[in-house]
């Protein structure tokens, strides 16, 4: 979390402030001017800013949120190529506005007192807005690269609490800083972490399939580096720089880095030379207004000169009356507007509620049912009525069913039969929103009544705009070829598995503990090996592979069977006798599976599941040594989910490569670095106990899994059974 933090820390620190010097700046000035009745308007445009910037962070967070993935990735990577020429902008800004920004707020005041309140309020509200802004943007950039809010948020609050801090303390004469090596040292920073930040942006876009190169990887030290270790996550939250990055992320952040940090120095270099000295006359007639500015005398390089008579009086008391008549107004208070007085409460509170009512009915009404959305009616004889050529873009269209069955619709190519949307079981009468991105290309309206035949309506043809992506439907036809290919290896591995049960019961009948503990890891391995059946194998797989976990006497318990009773055994010390009847149950159960196998209802929609499933329960099972009952052969079975897991992708291969071959490319890069992971805890026919891997490996092992399981959880809706088919 707190590497998360540092980026946030700056940003909030540096434009806070920026914002809080503005606002000093303002407060000097009207109280200099004898016009402090005038501050509430300040703290009014103030809060507006504040408001407002919120408003903005909510939008941002809200409406994003209700976006399809690809849709937030390309608006996440172009929202961080806009925070990061804000943020480029502004470091520039500062750089150059540093000293002379006392100067030029003060007269913009002093042109707001001229022209009423309501200009005084615009005046602080357009000051402090644009960091408000600049400010939400990149926190919500930066959270999303770190794919968390916590510490990013905390950051920006320390930062924004140590800046208010600072400016109280220039305000007060009690700190003296040199703001233009401040803003200084931290552009350089902030030019490193916006450069982390564009890359970042950049590999959006490319997940989002806007830019491309998506799977072209400049480098990848996965394998190499732990994912979780602190100097890894300080790396990846401070500057973004991932362990894989692609060459348009490296070309990006290589070249923002060396133009922008080479202008960014120059033009320190550059204002670091000596001026020429002002003329005698000049400096008389300017001396007496620069050194009485509190913050403007703190914001330079030099010392505030006033005289000690000055410095004792009250800041109300320092005020020159040539100061208010240049402001054009008298220092008595305003006399009290004529007929009712209007609460004093009333345009603070509205500043702060209208940005917050607005923000709220943008996510409100970004999220249901836009104006104008079209609606088209489906049932069971007519599909799609109303369907008239959308423009492209994100479209919402309302599907209400007409008809007097449920149905299932989908917005289709025709030509292809490639899915664009889809609604499933919207029910008769009701009406339901279904969005889709519409791109040039052919679009037809596809129903799919209850216990009814596929309509089609009339299709359209879209001109202009980018490619939509679609995915083109899995049918059960289309899963039947991999279903037998599958079914004939489970049923060879089940043959495989009946010869390895009766060793393992030989080796006991025998009094053989050891090679019963070496022969029983070879069955279990084996056993793992077909975890795409196990939904399939009905009750067999609870007496094979079932565990003790809620059984009155645990490992003890009567009815404790399978491998995990033998491996309790081994491991713990029971005889050759007490187990050998285990071994008969479980090589008798082995036998009863491989009978039922081939009259076992094998759903084909299960196989697209279990490429995703199978994995999970590996981490949440054999990777913390949850089901370890004494043998420490965790990471074995591991390795046999592995090779299961495998296996089934290589029936699937055609149908995800069909749909998605960038996906399997990088499904199979995660696997050979969780093979060779596992393959470094396996020496000399021995496994290391999970329980027993050094922090690092056992960090990098849990590291990759949840990552190649990141990458496998698209394939069950790729390859979803659809009715479109």
């Amino acid at each position: 979390m707190w590497d998360d933090a540092f980026p946030s820390f700056l940003i909030g620190l540096r434009e806070g402030l920026e914002a809080g010097l503005i606002v000093s700046i303002l407060v000097a000035t009207l109280v200099r001017a004898g016009a402090k009745n005038r501050l509430p308007q300040v703290w009014t445009g103030v809060l507006a800013a504040i408001a407002l910037a919120m408003s903005f962070g909510a939008v941002l967070t809200f409406t994003a949120a209700s976006l399809s993935a690809t849709a937030q990735e390309t608006f996440g990577g172009t929202l961080s190529i806009i925070a990061v020429a804000f943020v480029t902008a502004m470091v520039f800004w500062m750089r150059r506005s540093a000293r002379s920004l006392s100067g030029e707020i003060k007269e913009k005041v002093t042109g707001a007192l001229a022209m009423g309140s309501g200009m005084l309020i615009v005046t602080s509200f357009l000051a402090v807005g644009r960091e408000g802004l600049e400010t939400a943007l990149f926190l919500w950039t930066t959270a999303r690269a770190a794919g968390e809010s916590v510490g990013p948020m905390v950051g920006a609050g320390i930062g924004l609490v140590i800046a208010a801090g600072l400016c109280w303390g220039l305000y007060r004469r009690v700190l003296k800083i040199n703001l233009t090596r401040f803003f200084t040292a931290t552009g350089v920073v902030l030019i490193v972490i916006a450069a982390g930040v564009l890359g970042y942006g950049l590999r959006d876009l490319q997940e989002g399939g806007v830019l491309p190169g998506k799977a072209a990887f400049a480098f990848d030290i996965s394998q190499s580096v732990d994912p979780n270790a602190w100097y890894t996550t300080l790396v990846q939250g401070v500057l973004n720089l991932q362990p894989a990055m692609t060459w348009l992320q490296i070309a990006g952040y290589g070249a923002y880095l060396a133009v922008v940090m080479t202008l960014f120095v120059r033009g320190v270099r550059t204002a670091a030379k000596p001026a020429p000295a002002p003329r005698a006359a000049e400096t008389k007639q300017a001396q007496p207004v620069e050194d009485k500015q509190p913050v403007e005398a703190a914001s330079t390089d030099e010392k505030a000169t006033g005289s000690k008579q000055d410095e004792e009086k009250p800041a109300d008391e320092k005020a020159e009356p040539a100061a208010a008549a240049e402001s054009g107004q008298d220092a008595r208070p305003e006399p009290a507007a004529a007929g009712r007085k209007r609460p004093a409460w009333l345009v603070p509170v509205a500043v702060v509620a209208v940005p917050a009512v607005i923000a709220g009915g943008i996510v409100v009404f970004g999220k249901s049912k836009p104006a104008g959305a079209p609606t088209i009616a489906v049932s069971e004889k007519e599909c799609g009525k109303g369907f008239t050529a959308p423009k492209p873009g994100r479209q919402t269209f309302q599907m209400q069913n007409t008809g007097d069955k449920t149905s299932e619709v989908y917005l289709v190519d025709p030509a292809s039969n490639a899915v664009y949307g889809e609604i499933e079981g919207l029910a008769p009468g009701t009406t339901r929103d279904l969005v889709a991105t519409i791109a040039g290309g052919s679009y037809a309206w596809r129903c799919v009544p209850t216990g009814g035949k596929a309509v089609t309506s009339a299709a359209v043809r879209v001109s202009g705009g980018g490619g939509a992506k679609a995915v083109v439907p899995v049918s059960e036809e289309d899963l039947a070829g991999p279903l037998r290919a599958y079914r004939k290896y489970v049923d060879a591995g089940l043959a495989k598995l009946a010869d390895q049960t009766q060793q393992l019961s030989d080796d006991l009948a025998g009094d053989d503990l050891d090679a019963a503990r070496t022969d029983w890891l070879t069955a279990h391995r084996t056993y793992s090996s077909l975890g795409a059946a196990y939904g399939t194998f009905e009750d067999f797989d609870k007496r094979i592979n079932g565990r003790a976990d809620g059984l009155p006497d645990g490992p003890k318990d009567k009815d404790f069977h399978g491998f995990h009773r033998i491996e309790y055994g081994l491991w713990h010390g029971a005889s050759a006798d007490e187990l050998t009847g285990p071994a008969k149950q479980l090589h008798s159960d082995v036998l009863g599976l491989r009978k039922a196998f081939p009259t076992q209802d094998f759903d084909p929609g299960d196989l697209p599941l279990r490429s995703h499933e199978i994995l999970e329960n590996t981490l949440q099972f054999e990777l913390t040594g949850d089901t370890d009952q004494g043998s420490g052969t965790n990471l074995a079975t591991a390795d046999a989910n592995l090779t299961g897991t495998r296996e089934l992708l290589d029936v699937l291969r055609p149908l995800i490569t069909k749909r998605d071959p960038q996906l399997l490319t990088t499904i199979e890069s995660d696997i050979a670095r969780l093979q060779k992971l596992l393959d470094g805890a396996h020496h000399d026919g021995a496994w290391t106990p999970v329980e027993k891997l050094d922090a690092t490996t056992r960090q990098k092992v849990n590291g990759v899994t949840g990552q190649l399981l990141e990458h496998l959880a698209p394939v069950p809706d790729l390859l979803e059974i659809r009715k479109s088919a």
